[in-house]
């Protein structure tokens, strides 16, 4: 059953499967919508402006004209890291427009019934030496501190234990690796595939991010190949070891296996901390930081400082290079007005295909990124509780609760406690933020973004429900309300790529016309003209370690 099929059978037909069935109308108390993202905006580049205004010479003329030395456009995490990077370095005259009311992209977060929860990223991995701008940020925020020379983190940030479990073959196991009941095949191919990675390890460095490394030989081969193929090749079929490495890259890249290249399914373990056979004596598992609303603890920290140099609800439609500096037009939606802005030099902090479509007369490096890549939509579900669930046995709860099912594209990623972090005494009501990753969804990624923006919010509350009934049984009656965030261009997906580049980075014939500082490993910008190029897109894949670093280079 495909998940096409799976999803398509609704909340009856899910339970019925898991021998569960639900009484009539089990879901219809639950309330809710969809929040966090505002569709529309991101649309109107493509459909003209509300009053049937579209683009060209049909915009308006710009009600008012600002000036400002740097202008900044896209407050996620790289737009932020470029604002804090000038900041640093005492630069004040700058402006950073956002498209959404708050800043952070997919790093933002809300509330459900008083309750924090992420809209997005929840957690963010120690960063190793190969980030230090990244460890910077961290020491500026409290979290990391030198202790008798050594650096130590705030235990009230690192994830609390028990930290992940499993529910496979009807009980919950520890750690996210199908243990309980496999077989010695099973436990073989896990040891081979740890050899494999151990072996990638030596041979190449594994840095994340990646831009701050040189690449070896080995990683571009990696890089022309899907993970699956690789995996083939190396005779790793056992269908445990593959739901678990399809389950990795749908959490870090938004697709499976079959999507992303060999170079990203290495590149999730060897850059971390590696892959641990069971029975590995002596590895600690990775510590991380998070929070109960995720990655908005770090993103609105960030955005603070900025105050009145942050303009929400205001969407770039232009960037134009002029005699004199750079021009933006932005909508702002809440004057329904154009303004036009004036700057020495922009940093342009969005994703490569919307920085495609607002550059006037792109450069052709800019144009073949915007046609090489690839979005992963995602689906992230808050679903409050007013009373703790009953568990099964096994595993005690915890912060990254995941539920086995090796049907293709079937379900979800599991779930993350947001109040896991509280240590509460007594259980009591929560938030459990859902995920599901459609990058490779039916016949394409485009598929995928369809259907989610398509579906009634009533289909999905009752396939989430139905979906994570199968570990909790008592949840229908439980969930009081179900607020459900879709972002259709969610992640960059790190496809293989026919010349084994890895990312959207210009090729070398490319670079021509690029700054004189533009050099690969780059701790420098990717520039052209009077604009800095900062997203996390150009690393081909979308996390934290990536946007901030490419920002803060862009800004310094």
């Amino acid at each position: 059953m495909d998940r096409r099929h799976f999803l398509g059978t609704g909340l009856a037909g899910a339970w019925a499967a898991t021998g569960c069935q639900p009484a009539a109308n089990a879901t219809a108390h639950i309330q809710g919508d969809f929040t966090g993202v505002q569709v529309e905006r991101g649309h109107w580049l493509r459909d003209g402006l509300p009053g049937g205004l579209r683009g060209g010479k049909g915009w308006p003329a710009p009600a008012q004209i600002f000036k400002t030395r740097v202008l900044i456009a896209g407050g996620g995490v790289a737009g932020l890291a470029a604002a804090r990077a000038l900041r640093l370095r005492g630069m004040d005259d700058f402006a950073l427009l956002e498209l959404e009311d708050s800043a952070g992209g997919n790093s933002r977060g809300g509330a459900v019934a008083g309750l924090p929860c992420p809209l997005g990223a929840h957690y963010l991995p120690l960063p190793t030496d190969d980030a230090p701008e990244v460890q910077d940020l961290l020491e500026e925020l409290g979290l990391r501190t030198r202790v008798a020379g050594r650096w130590q983190y705030d235990e009230r940030h690192l994830c609390h234990s028990p930290q992940e479990r499993l529910f496979f073959n009807g009980e919950w196991q520890d750690g996210l690796l199908p243990l309980h009941g496999v077989g010695t095949d099973t436990l073989t191919q896990y040891e081979k595939f740890a050899a494999l990675v151990d072996h990638a390890r030596k041979t190449a460095r594994w840095t994340m991010p990646v831009q701050n490394s040189a690449l070896a030989p080995v990683q571009y081969a990696l890089s022309a190949i899907t993970f699956v193929a690789y995996l083939d090749r190396h005779g790793l079929n056992d269908r445990h070891l593959r739901w678990y490495l399809d389950y990795c890259c749908r959490d870090d890249y938004g697709a499976g296996i079959a999507a992303v290249s060999a170079w990203a399914g290495i590149h999730y373990f060897a850059s971390r901390h590696g892959f641990q056979a069971p029975g590995t004596e002596g590895v600690e598992r990775e510590g991380l930081l998070t929070w109960p609303e995720g990655n908005a603890w770090l993103t609105r920290r960030m955005a603070a400082p900025l105050g009145e140099r942050l303009h929400t609800g205001c969407v770039v439609l232009r960037i134009a290079s002029t005699k004199h500096g750079v021009e933006v037009d932005a909508f702002n939606t809440a004057t329904r007005t154009l303004e036009r802005w004036q700057a020495q030099r922009v940093v342009v902090a969005l994703p490569v295909f919307v920085a495609a479509r607002v550059v006037q007369d792109p450069p052709e490096f800019l144009r073949q990124a915007s046609r090489q890549a690839d979005y992963a939509p995602w689906l992230v579900a808050n679903i409050h509780l007013g009373r703790p669930l009953h568990d099964r046995p096994g595993a005690a709860p915890s912060w990254d609760n995941v539920l086995y099912d090796d049907r293709r594209g079937a379900g979800g990623l599991g779930y993350v406690d947001a109040t896991h972090q509280g240590l509460q005494a007594v259980p009591g009501a929560t938030v459990l933020t859902h995920y599901r990753a459609l990058g490779d969804y039916g016949s394409s990624s485009a598929a995928g973004r369809k259907w989610l923006m398509e579906r009634p919010w009533a289909a999905w509350r009752d396939d989430v429900v139905s979906d994570l009934s199968r570990a909790h049984p008592d949840l229908a009656p439980k969930v009081t309300r179900i607020d459900i965030t879709r972002y259709g261009h969610a992640m960059a997906i790190p496809v293989p790529q026919i010349n084994g580049q890895i990312g959207l980075w210009p090729s070398s014939n490319m670079r021509g016309p690029l700054s004189k500082t533009e050099r690969y490993p780059a701790r420098r910008a990717l520039t052209w003209e009077r604009m800095a190029f900062a997203h996390s897109d150009w690393a081909g894949y979308s996390v934290f370690e990536e946007a901030f670093t490419a920002g803060h280079a862009a800004g310094g």
